[in-house]
């Protein structure tokens, strides 16, 4: 019994020699093979340069540049902004925009344009969707509707200003784990609450000494779009016009309605586009209050003289403007953009897809732009605005442009 004692002792040490020893190798591997964290920008190395170049030869960057720096000029200047593991302050971003603006303005030639960036900027990329460099770009426009500041038969659907009674809340106070974070609701009986969804807001009751509608519309999806869009020109009965800008929303998650008639088997999704969400809502009016009511969100809005104007509050550029997501991407930064836009005929008519790219700016968000596999180019207003915008969903390359620390 003794030697049987002594046997197992040292069989159960052998044991706990080899656990620890297994143990200590995968620390070390596991230790080695540490995950680098994932940034959604990429830094780039001359040779990875895109090959730069600008369809609209330069047209319209001086405007969208400018209004960036506007922007800039009304921070703090030591505000930072990240790009990959790099940060760059306000005012380094100011100079980053006007030593390019000041470049283009002698309207290189490519070879030169590659040059110059090589020499003088810092280029990231967007990681894409799942971290394979691919971005989906979409397009929005502002749209030009017809309205009146009275509610009368024709004109029955009111673009309502932000209640009274919504409120936002930052969580950032409460718990460094919450940075960047918001709820939107309203109180009731001291307790905040989900704020009503469209489906209540639509009933048209709830929000009665509230609200008040900036004006009236003809149609459920004349509103729809314009929410969509976040802002608008509106041409009145009187004969004057009136800008609609976004300034709120009821806080409900967004719900896209292409998506559900998809889903629904309603439109086939090669078919899908604003126009055929129209087109289908027009061909079945009694669908239309189930539809969109799909979607919770509701949007807000408030009077401005000028625009369209982005999150940033900086009237956007036509072609150069673009909306990404400003939890991931620095808002503004000189960008540069590689996809597909569309070539249209006398009749309205898409004749083909091709091939372009430019250089834009960030100065707007959107609630369906999420993530680092998403953008959203604004097209202006107009015929051509209308269909572009209507009917881009085309993968294509994202890039960004930094000033180096050692230039000027």
């Amino acid at each position: 019994m003794k030697e049987k004692h002594k046997i197992m002792d040292h069989s159960s040490f052998n044991k706990t020699i080899l656990a620890i020893f297994i143990l200590t190798l995968l620390s070390l591997f596991l230790g080695g093979c540490a995950v680098k964290k994932q940034y959604p920008l990429i830094s780039l190395s001359p040779s990875s340069h895109p090959a730069f170049s600008d369809d609209m030869l330069y047209d319209g960057l001086e405007h969208s540049i400018l209004k960036s720096i506007e922007y800039l000029n009304k921070i703090p200047p030591d505000r930072t902004f990240q790009f990959g593991e790099n940060y760059f302050t306000a005012s380094h971003m100011i100079k980053s925009f006007e030593y390019f603006l000041d470049f283009t303005q002698t309207k290189p030639s490519n070879k030169d344009l590659k040059q110059f960036v090589k020499s003088n900027y810092l280029v990231y990329q967007s990681a894409g969707r799942n971290n394979e460099e691919e971005v989906l770009f979409t397009g929005y426009y502002e749209p030009l509707l017809e309205g009146s500041l009275n509610q009368n038969a024709v004109y029955n659907i009111p673009v309502l200003t932000l209640p009274d009674d919504l409120i936002e809340i930052d969580l950032a106070p409460f718990s460094e784990k919450f940075k960047g974070k918001k709820i939107t609701g309203r109180l009731t009986n001291r307790t905040v609450v989900p704020y009503f969804d469209r489906r209540e807001i639509s009933q048209g009751m709830i929000l009665e000494g509230k609200t008040r509608p900036l004006a009236w519309l003809k149609d459920p999806v004349d509103l729809l779009f314009l929410q969509i869009q976040g802002s608008g020109r509106i041409y009145l009965d009187n004969g004057t016009t009136i800008n609609v800008h976004y300034h709120g929303k009821n806080g409900q998650p967004y719900r896209s309605i292409g998506k559900h008639l998809i889903d629904t088997g309603k439109i086939p999704k090669s078919e899908m586009s604003m126009q055929k969400i129209r087109e289908y809502l027009n061909d079945h009016p009694e669908q239309i209050e189930d539809v969109l009511n799909h979607n919770p969100s509701y949007v807000f809005f408030k009077l401005e003289e000028d625009g369209p104007l982005g999150c940033l509050n900086v009237k956007l550029t036509p072609g150069r403007s673009i909306a990404l997501d400003r939890r991931i991407f620095p808002l503004p930064s000189l960008a540069f953009i590689e996809t597909k836009k569309p070539l249209v005929n006398a009749d309205g008519l898409i004749r083909e897809w091709t091939d372009f790219s430019r250089f834009v700016s960030s100065q707007d968000t959107g609630g369906a732009i999420r993530g680092p596999g998403r953008a959203d180019l604004f097209w202006g207003n107009g015929k051509y605005a209308r269909i572009a915008a209507g009917y881009m969903q085309h993968t294509g390359k994202l890039y960004f442009l930094v000033l180096k620390q050692d230039v000027m």
